[in-house]
């Protein structure tokens, strides 16, 4: 990574000579196939097949634990916090890295050992708690060993995420068109991740094909989840070797020499140079850089409600369920992951399209129209849920099939605008941010904070302000829907049609 030269910037003269700017190697000179650029962006199904059990199975689970729904956002605060200072910090090493690997595959390879480690400790959470003393009523044990297998979950997540992103951004260097491709292709292999993921959280009988996940201290849900979990192991673990056989970097002190006439040793401390060169970062940021933060921090307001409780909702306020209280809790779950299923689908069929949308109406345009259809399916959700609870059968008998296909309906939707969010910010900021020479590592995050501040608001406040309004998922589906509108509008009117930023000595 590089910040402009003291040519290009009247700010440069206040940089310290003794933190000069990272190497990088060489553009590439020759455009990337294709087929190589899906092989790479295979391991984000292996990624999301395990996000799909977290965002369908995780926050009911927790609550059959014992956590009051009101806290069980705060469980989620874990993933923002990481993602906060893990993945810029991870990104600028990435940048950094001169393995004989190359930059970004040692990240991802471990990272996703470390996915796989968690989700073996959040599988058997119960039954060390149980080994611990823990009880069916009380379980501290089985909940810190789950808040700590989270945490280095959504830790190692973070690591393997940005540098998959960059390394996207290396092998398409300044080409937009296929920068755009390739984030359609990471897209689309969240979606089939989400696919597999939510096909198998909505399944109830892996207790049956894994008969030794049924325990004492791991009931059917349980046990169910622990099962989803190793195939979750199996899938990550091909997807990461498919990914990082066919990414062919070229290590950073291959030339001997580093970009601009700087070595590799003379780059100095990373960790004291981390906050230095982030926050210097946001210096050089022109208007449709920040216009892009802006809208990807309103939208992800907007999305994280509906991650964090879309299942719950269903169990809660379509199916009347309570956890641990009845079927009727587990059966809504199940349909929601269901709903999510469909909506991968959608998600997986306009990323084979994104290409095309954002060529003929320009990527902002898309991505405001799309922010706009989620402020309308989270409106749809208010009403659903206000005409379930007005009908009378909540808590007594099933939900009418009307409200069913309602729900499901508005899910199935939501496939369109959460693959434009998973693609098209990363294309925009990529393509804007490089001509002002930074990493793709440091770039992918920069525009992470802006994910996760939102996130980090929405984990400490949904929870209390839905139990301000009654205790529902109502209250946060509404502040999700204004947010979503006003980015929407703001990405439509704000964001230029093209690609890149031109460079400062342009300007």
């Amino acid at each position: 990574m590089a910040f402009p030269s003291s040519q290009t910037t009247p700010h440069s003269k206040r940089q310290p000579r003794s933190k000069p700017a990272p190497p990088k190697p060489p553009p590439p000179t020759q455009r990337v196939p294709l087929t190589q650029l899906l092989k790479v962006a295979s391991v984000a199904g292996g990624i999301q097949f395990g996000w799909a059990l977290q965002l369908s199975l995780l926050t009911p689970y927790v609550q059959q634990l014992g956590i009051p729904h009101a806290w069980a956002s705060i469980i989620w605060l874990c993933g923002p916090l990481s993602g906060l200072f893990i993945q810029p910090l991870v990104g600028l090493l990435s940048d950094r890295c001169t393995s004989r690997f190359g930059r970004r595959r040692p990240f991802i390879l471990g990272g996703a050992v470390f996915i796989i480690f968690s989700v073996l400790v959040i599988g058997h959470a119960a039954d060390v708690g149980w080994w611990f003393g823990d009880t069916a009523d009380h379980r501290p044990w089985a909940v810190a060993v789950f808040v700590f297998g989270f945490w280095i979950l959504d830790v190692a997540n973070n690591v393997t995420q940005g540098p998959c992103r960059a390394l996207l951004g290396d092998l398409t260097g300044k080409d937009h068109r296929r920068t755009r491709v390739a984030n359609a292709y990471f897209s689309l292999f969240m979606a089939i991740g989400n696919i597999l993921g939510y096909a198998t959280g909505a399944y109830s009988g892996w207790y049956k094909v894994f008969p030794f996940t049924l325990t004492s201290a791991c009931n059917i849900s349980c046990a169910n989840l622990k099962s989803a979990f190793f195939l979750d192991i199996v899938l990550i673990a091909v997807t990461t070797y498919i990914s990082i056989i066919s990414a062919h970097e070229v290590p950073l002190n291959s030339n001997g020499a580093a970009h601009d006439g700087e070595t590799a040793g003379e780059s100095g401390s990373t960790e004291e140079a981390f906050m230095w060169e982030l926050l210097g970062t946001f210096r050089y940021f022109s208007t449709p850089v920040w216009t892009i933060l802006s809208v990807t921090a309103l939208t992800w307001i907007g999305w994280f409600p509906f991650l964090l409780f879309d299942t719950d909702w269903m169990g809660r306020e379509i199916y009347g369920g309570e956890p641990n209280e009845g079927p009727n809790y587990d059966s809504g779950v199940r349909m929601g992951a269901l709903g999510l299923l469909l909506n991968s689908v959608v998600l997986g069929i306009t990323s084979l399209s994104m290409e095309r949308l954002c060529r003929n109406r320009g990527p902002g345009f898309v991505w405001g129209i799309s922010n706009i259809v989620m402020a309308i399916c989270f409106v749809g959700m208010l009403v659903v849920t206000y005409v379930a609870s007005n009908i009378g059968y909540l808590g007594t008998d099933p939900p009418p099939f009307g409200i069913v296909l309602a729900a499901l309906l508005i899910f199935t939707i939501l496939g369109f605008p959460l693959a434009i969010t998973y693609s098209v910010p990363y294309a925009l900021i990529s393509t804007h941010i490089q001509s002002l020479g930074l990493g793709q590592g440091l770039s992918m995050g920069v525009l992470n904070l802006a994910i996760v501040i939102p996130q980090m608001i929405v984990s400490l406040g949904s929870g209390p302000w839905d139990q301000l309004f009654g205790g529902g998922n109502s209250p946060a589906f509404a502040v999700g829907a204004v947010a979503g509108l006003v980015g929407g509008l703001i990405a439509v009117f704000a964001i230029p049609r093209s690609g890149g930023q031109k460079p400062r000595s342009q300007v």
